[in-house]
């Protein structure tokens, strides 16, 4: 008889608290700083964004991290994952005081790329070593409800704080020129960074990992996450849906610059960028309100109709809201559609985290983490330059929501195919 996954994972001594703050700290301020940014970069009435531009972004934003991931996961097997997360960031926090001054000087040369490369690089070294050591914090009867609070409680802290930052950022611009609203508000982030590391200093020096293991250094980098892999290829659902989860997240993305153009250049008019922000921002968190959902009823559906069914239902639950989307391309209809793909996006991202963490071994969670990351990211990549080719200034297309429709189908019908996975115990 299956046994219920979603136990209440708070208990007396529980030392998750300790690593929730210490995520959802991080990703409020990680809302606080890319709101900023976009509203400097894409939403300032002397930048007219493309979806070229904005596919760009994404793309340098990411791909460096695609290299650099294997990397991060020998660290992250090897060394005090605490340590790394309170060292990273400490780090980061430097780093957004750097960009704060460049912004406040108005300036998007090379510079500024390159130490957003790096904030956004250290981001993504911070989230892969704290689900790395989740599971150390937990029990394994509790890891579908921990992630469900962990990775739904972060993204919830990206909107809110993407949230808080547009809110500031219009307060400011009564009285402050708008890069120096933008600089003020990257800097507050840098503090709150300063935080977020002090927190991580409460954890103990092994406390999220990795265990003592015996496994020798033979290996370093891509082939450290060539084992992660071929690990992987043992646990064929857990590697079918990280899959599947990129595919996802590779949509979104798509979806999203769709949404940006529109709220941007068609939705607004294209002189009035705060209102095209405005409406983003709207998307965004009613996106935010479907995500919560979508974790509140992955334990309960998980539990009745198990992990691999519920992957596979939520890959195609979003499909008639976007086909909706599609016949009507209305600022309405973009809402609906991103509430749906927000739910279902979840429901997939927390059901399968918790499926790789239950499968892997602590000493190669890492290395799994870290090609998790970097499939995703590629996909989040792929799904960016497919959106830039399709798309037009304005941001009105069938063919992209169509695309992601078609992905997400093939994506639960073949990839997930029941008969590839093994019986439910």
């Amino acid at each position: 008889m299956h046994k219920a996954t979603h136990y209440w994972p708070f208990h007396q001594g529980s030392r998750l608290p300790l690593l929730l703050q210490v995520r959802w700290l991080g990703q409020f301020t990680d809302g606080l700083f890319q709101s900023s940014l976009a509203s400097f970069v894409l939403f300032s009435p002397e930048r007219q964004p493309n979806a070229v531009a904005a596919a760009l972004a994404f793309t340098i934003v990411l791909l460096p991290y695609s290299l650099v991931g294997p990397y991060a996961g020998v660290f992250l097997d090897r060394f005090s994952r605490q340590k790394i997360v309170q060292i990273a960031n400490i780090f980061r926090a430097i780093d957004l005081l750097a960009i704060a001054f460049i912004i406040k000087s108005g300036l998007t040369g090379v510079a500024l790329t390159l130490l957003v490369l790096v904030a956004f690089g250290i981001n993504r070294l911070i989230l892969a070593g704290l689900s790395a050591g989740l599971p150390l914090v937990v029990k394994k009867s509790e890891l579908i409800a921990a992630n469900a609070l962990a990775v739904t409680g972060g993204t919830i802290g990206v909107v809110l704080g993407g949230g808080a930052g547009i809110g500031l950022k219009k307060i400011l611009d009564h009285s402050q020129k708008s890069d120096f609203s933008s600089a003020t508000i990257i800097l507050l982030a840098a503090v709150l960074y300063f935080v977020s590391a002090a927190v991580a200093h409460r954890l103990r020096h092994r406390e999220i990992g990795p265990t003592d293991h015996d496994i020798a250094a033979k290996n370093r980098g891509w082939r450290e996450m060539q084992e992660g892999f071929h690990i992987l290829r043992k646990h064929n659902d857990a590697l079918r849906g990280i899959l599947a989860t990129s595919v996802q997240r590779g949509g979104l993305t798509a979806l999203t610059l769709m949404g940006l153009l529109l709220e941007r250049n068609t939705y607004h008019p294209a002189n009035s960028p705060d209102a095209g922000l405005s409406g983003f921002a709207l998307a965004l968190g009613i996106a935010g309100v479907g995500i919560g959902i979508g974790s509140l009823i992955t334990p309960i559906f998980v539990e009745r109709i198990g992990r691999h069914r519920w992957i596979r239902t939520m890959m195609i639950g979003s499909i008639p809201f976007i086909l909706i989307f599609i016949l009507l391309q209305q600022q309405w209809s973009l809402i609906l559609a991103a509430f749906f793909v927000g739910l279902c996006g979840q429901a997939v991202k927390v059901t399968n985290d918790a499926l790789v963490q239950s499968k892997i071994d602590d000493e190669y969670r890492g290395r799994v983490f870290a090609f998790y990351d970097v499939s995703v990211n590629s996909a989040i990549i792929s799904g960016a330059l497919i959106a830039a080719i399709v798309l037009p200034a304005s941001g009105k297309s069938l063919l992209l929501p169509f695309l992601i429709c078609a992905a997400f189908l093939v994506t639960s019908t073949v990839l997930l195919r029941g008969v590839r996975f093994p019986p439910r115990q």
